[in-house]
């Protein structure tokens, strides 16, 4: 729906140039979707959405002539950023949590683990048969992960967690469960295989693209956790609902990211 970029009302007037009035407080303002923000045809546009739906990287994609490589790789990315944009909106998660980190990145000689160059470390949340949220972060900073834990989960909930010790905190937040590992495999009852599951199922998705640039991980990562949470669902019709309803001014934060 259509609102005021300052105050959020809803009615407006539709100037001569294009741009709306608002009835409230009077200010003009632009307002067009995502979709409209690309000049492709409409049937090439749906066309393309199939095509992202189905997981075809751009760079196959472009064989089909629907456009330049560009435009898909473009349309695309604008795709992304809306369903990026929509991960965003979640509310905090509740119950039973499970908590983990990983990184992302092909295979480069030099240091391993944690401190390895040219990886991505990214925090994982989810929600115990439901859905997830998923974070790049900068190092692997006790503050910053467990800063995020606790923005996107409600007090009270339940934590599953390896035995990190920067995870000790969150016991005076709700109850804490450390899994820990032999060998592997988790030892007892406890485990954290869904979040487990989750990185299994990105980096398959991620395979395909040949390496990502970097400073649009995010926006894959995005797109890999709504595909996630909708995974029971046909994406088709949501993916077009949404790019008719998002307007460009709510991604272009998204966009701009440059790590």
């Amino acid at each position: 729906m259509r609102q005021c970029t300052e105050c959020g009302y809803t009615w407006a007037w539709k100037l001569a140039d294009g741009r709306f009035k608002c009835r409230r407080c009077g200010r003009r303002y632009t307002w067009a979707t995502v979709s409209d923000a690309s000049r492709l045809p409409a049937a090439t546009k749906r066309k393309l959405v199939e095509y992202f739906v189905l997981g075809v990287p751009s760079y196959r994609a472009r064989f089909r002539g629907l456009a330049s490589p560009p435009s898909i790789e473009r349309f695309f990315r604008l795709i992304r950023a809306v369903l990026a944009y929509e991960e965003q909106c979640r509310e905090p998660f509740q119950g039973v949590v499970e908590c983990d980190e990983t990184m992302f990145g092909g295979h480069r000689p030099g240091k391993r683990g944690w401190g390895a160059a040219g990886k991505i470390i990214v925090l994982g949340i989810l929600r115990r048969n439901g859905q997830v949220r998923v974070f790049p972060v900068q190092g692997r900073s006790g503050a910053e992960i467990v800063g995020l834990v606790r923005v996107h989960t409600r007090p009270g909930s339940l934590y599953y967690t390896d035995d990190w010790h920067a995870y000790a905190s969150l016991a005076v937040r709700g109850d804490h469960i450390v899994v820990r590992k032999e060998g592997g495999r988790p030892k007892g009852r406890a485990h954290i295989n869904g979040i487990g599951g989750f990185w299994s199922y990105a980096k398959h998705w991620l395979y395909p693209y040949r390496g990502v640039p970097r400073k649009f991980f995010h926006l894959y990562l995005g797109e890999i956790s709504f595909r996630f949470n909708h995974r029971d669902e046909d994406l088709l019709p949501l993916v077009l609902q949404l790019i008719k309803r998002v307007p460009i001014t709510k991604i272009e934060p998204l966009l701009v990211r440059s790590s």
